[in-house]
C-alpha cells in the first residue's frame, strides 16, 4: 500500500515563552535550519501565525521585535520541505485571522469560486422559473443534445457544463485530450463520443476504461480520475 506523503514531520506545541528563554539551546537545536509554520499565543488565544525557512532565527527574533511582549506561549510545526508553506500560511490567515497579522494570505493558483457560484445560481434560478412555465416555454426545459455522425450521443454531455482538458500517462508518455462544449472528446485530431473509445484510440487497443484512464482538472492543479464526475 502506497504511503501518503506527509507535510508535518515533527511538532512542538503550547510551550511557554519562559521555557524558550531559559532553555534556548535545546529548542534551537530542534528547529535549527528547519522550515515550518509557527504560532504565537497570548492568554490562550492565537495572536500571530508565520512561516519560516529558518525557524531558529525567527523565534529568536520574535523575542525582541514588535511582537516581543505580545505573546506568552508558542507552537512550531516542522515540515518536510517548504513547497506548501506559503499556501498553508495563507489558509491559516484567511480562516483564523490572528490579531497580530496585518496581511491577508494569498493563494498562488487557487480558483475563486464566487464568480462560478454566482453564474450557476442564476442558471439554477432561471431553470426553476422555466419549470413553472413549462407549457409556455417547453424548449427551455430540455437540455440540448447532440448527435454525432456515427449516431451516438456524447456520453460526457450530461456531466459537464463547458469545455475541459483531459490527460493521461501511458508508458511514460503524457497524453492530452480535450472535451468540447457538446461533450465530445478531441484527441489527436479526431472526435470521439466516449472516453473509453478515445482511451482505446490513445493506447491503440480494442478496449479501454476511459473513466479511469483519463484525468480532468477539477480545480487548478487538482487532477482527478474522470470517473469522479459520476459520483
Amino acid at each position: 500500500m502506497k504511503k501518503r506523503a506527509q507535510l508535518v514531520c515533527q511538532h512542538l506545541e503550547n510551550i511557554s515563552r519562559e521555557a524558550l528563554e531559559r532553555n534556548p539551546e535545546i529548542i534551537y537545536q530542534y528547529v535549527r535550519g528547519r522550515q515550518g509554520v509557527y504560532a504565537l499565543y497570548r492568554h490562550g488565544k492565537l495572536y500571530y501565525v508565520g512561516l519560516a525557512t529558518n525557524l531558529r532565527n525567527r523565534l529568536k527574533h520574535h523575542l525582541k521585535d514588535r511582537h516581543g511582549h505580545s505573546w506568552d506561549r508558542f507552537s512550531v510545526y516542522l515540515t518536510i520541505g517548504d513547497h506548501h508553506l506559503r499556501e498553508l500560511e495563507a489558509l491559516i490567515l484567511r480562516t483564523v485571522k490572528p490579531k497580530g497579522n496585518k496581511q491577508k494570505g494569498k493563494f498562488a493558483r487557487s480558483e475563486d469560486l464566487r464568480r462560478r457560484f454566482r453564474r450557476d445560481s442564476k442558471r439554477n434560478a432561471l431553470a426553476q422559473v422555466d419549470g413553472l412555465f413549462v407549457e409556455m416555454h417547453p424548449a427551455r426545459t430540455r437540455r440540448e443534445t447532440v448527435d454525432e455522425p456515427d449516431g451516438r450521443k456524447p456520453i460526457l454531455a450530461v456531466y459537464i457544463t463547458g469545455p475541459m482538458k483531459l490527460r493521461s500517462f501511458y508508458k511514460g508518455k503524457k497524453l492530452n485530450a480535450r472535451v468540447r462544449k457538446n461533450g465530445t472528446i478531441r484527441y489527436a485530431g479526431k472526435i470521439y463520443t466516449s472516453p473509453s473509445v478515445a482511451g482505446a484510440a490513445a493506447v491503440k487497443r480494442r478496449t479501454c476504461n476511459g473513466w479511469t484512464f483519463w484525468e480532468y482538472e477539477r480545480a487548478p492543479g487538482d487532477w482527478v480520475k474522470l470517473d469522479t464526475l459520476r459520483i
